[in-house]
């Protein structure tokens, strides 16, 4: 199993092309960056935490800048985004950007997706929360066609264009790893409809029971991978047993101190999982 961490990339931690280098240097597989343009000032949703909205998430970089810089300051390290809310953003754009993100690293860029949490976030972006999931299909669906046609076109009720050129191309075929995010009723149904790979945060129960679900429904190869582990060697053997083929843990948005001892359990709980 791959092991990676995540960081909120905000304007007083650590910066995004440090933390890369940091955890290549430490032997990690990979790191991701969560997405969020802006967070309103008044908001009725809940933060599904069940507390007071971390300031983290109001002080992150853009999340295709931070994504840029990490992969520019690494060489194998593989960046992603955990998630890209993509209903928050213009599909033609959002493809322009991922299909050059990954043709500058060499196909080092994972796609990770979500339709996120906040609702008078993704409305002030002029989606309805009421149909996000279906916006977020045809914006992936739409992205895809990009990719992988030299002329590309679209028609859905969310999303809709006729005959576009779009180079370059990503360097992965056919496209990067689409991971779906998120552990709602429906996931799995998303996961099955345009992903690669079912990327949920950890749970203390269920995702392991999905996730045979989701294997036994597939019928085709679906990848899995989960957001969010502790630094608990007992966790990382139950997801690697299960056949999870990645694990992330949460770095804080802090300077390089408090980064560099967080890695310091984490790498402890590895070395006690993998016996090294």
């Amino acid at each position: 199993m791959n092991l990676g961490v995540a960081i909120f990339p905000t304007h007083d931690a650590i910066g995004p092309a440090d933390v890369a280098r940091l955890a290549e240097e430490r032997g990690h597989e990979s790191l991701f960056f969560p997405e969020h343009t802006h967070i309103p000032a008044s908001r009725e949703t809940p933060y599904p935490g069940g507390r007071a909205l971390p300031r983290k998430y109001v002080h992150t970089f853009d999340l295709f800048v931070a994504v840029t810089a990490a992969l520019t300051a690494t060489r194998k390290l593989r960046v992603g985004s955990g998630v890209c809310l993509v209903i928050e953003r213009d599909p033609i754009i959002t493809a322009k950007e991922v299909a050059s993100v990954d043709f500058l690293s060499g196909g080092r860029f994972e796609f990770g997706v979500g339709a996120g949490w906040n609702r008078e976030e993704m409305a002030n972006h002029g989606t309805d929360p009421r149909v996000r999931m279906a916006v977020m299909r045809e914006r992936v669906e739409a992205m895809k066609a990009i990719w992988t046609s030299d002329e590309a076109s679209y028609s859905g009720s969310h999303v809709s264009f006729d005959r576009i050129w779009s180079w370059p191309k990503p360097a992965q075929r056919p496209h990067p790893p689409v991971l779906v995010g998120g552990h709602g009723p429906g996931v799995l149904d998303r996961v099955l409809a345009f992903g690669d790979a079912w990327f949920p945060n950890h749970a203390p129960a269920g995702i392991i029971d999905r996730a045979k679900e989701l294997r036994a429904r597939a019928g085709r190869p679906v990848g899995l991978m989960v957001m969010g582990v502790p630094a608990d060697p007992r966790v990382l053997e139950a997801y690697a047993e299960a056949g999870f083929t990645r694990a992330v843990h949460w770095l804080p948005s802090a300077p390089r101190g408090p980064v560099e001892r967080a890695l310091d359990e984490f790498e402890a709980a590895v070395a006690e999982f993998t016996g090294n």
